[in-house]
């Protein structure tokens, strides 16, 4: 009797974007050591070139690099692709974090930084990002609530009068969130994690600020957003959802 060999999956591919040759080297080698795939990459075009040599599951994309920036190079990604991306910076502010928030960036590490703290979060991003591929966040249809419309395929919304509201990627993603949970109170910590937007724990303001956003944006007619607040626990999506 004869069996088919197992098939491994491939290692995860991580493109590390790091312009100080002593921490990219340390860092390649601390992630190569854990099983990972490492394409360093020291400045915006080695970046690119990273990106284009195949398949990525995660970016690791220092904040201040020479010329063009971590963060344009996150507003640039986000543009072009979904991949999981970890902000490194010597910046560890609140403001900061929120600053990643905004551009959809998945987590945030602040410099210096011990070896298991990074893995940690690096597994962390992954394996969300596997579980909302194998439980299945829906990717397409219409979520429609209160007369808003949230095109899932499109990533975008609007209004009851029909026009198009600016949302950034978090927001849009914290919107999918409350509105898959309508009527159950979301906790703050999980609220981050399921919008895969974890900047930090659940004692900053981060999600916050961003529930502040999206409910200006929800705003219609002097009818106030349908989120509330639970205080001490979290948030809570409150109008009827329909899926088409």
């Amino acid at each position: 009797m004869t069996t088919e060999p197992e098939l491994l999956s491939p290692a995860p591919a991580i493109v590390l974007v790091e312009d100080d040759p002593a921490i990219r080297t340390l860092t390649t080698r601390a992630l190569q050591q854990n099983g990972y795939v490492v394409r360093p990459a020291g400045s915006a075009p080695e970046m690119w070139r990273a990106l284009e040599a195949g398949p990525v599951d995660l970016v690791l994309l220092d904040v201040m690099l020479p010329g063009t920036s971590g963060i344009d190079l996150c507003r640039a990604l986000r543009q072009k692709s979904d991949v999981p991306i970890i902000f490194v910076s010597a910046k560890g502010s609140e403001t900061d974090r929120v600053v990643g928030l905004e551009l959809g960036a998945d987590d945030y590490i602040a410099k210096p930084f011990g070896t298991s703290e990074l893995v940690a979060r690096v597994r962390a991003v992954l394996r969300r990002g596997a579980l909302d591929r194998r439980h299945g966040r829906p990717e397409q249809g219409l979520l429609t609530f209160d007369g808003w419309q949230a095109n899932l395929s499109r990533r975008e919304l609007l209004s009851p009068s029909g026009s198009l509201v600016d949302l950034t990627g978090a927001e849009f993603d914290l919107l999918v969130s409350l509105i898959d949970h309508a009527g159950r109170v979301i906790a703050r910590d999980r609220l981050i994690e399921l919008s895969r937007s974890r900047l930090g724990d659940s004692s900053d303001r981060s999600v916050d600020v961003l529930v502040s956003r999206l409910r200006r944006k929800l705003s219609h007619d002097d009818k106030p957003a349908p989120i509330v607040t639970v205080r001490g626990i979290g948030y809570m999506m409150t109008a009827a959802v329909t899926r088409s």
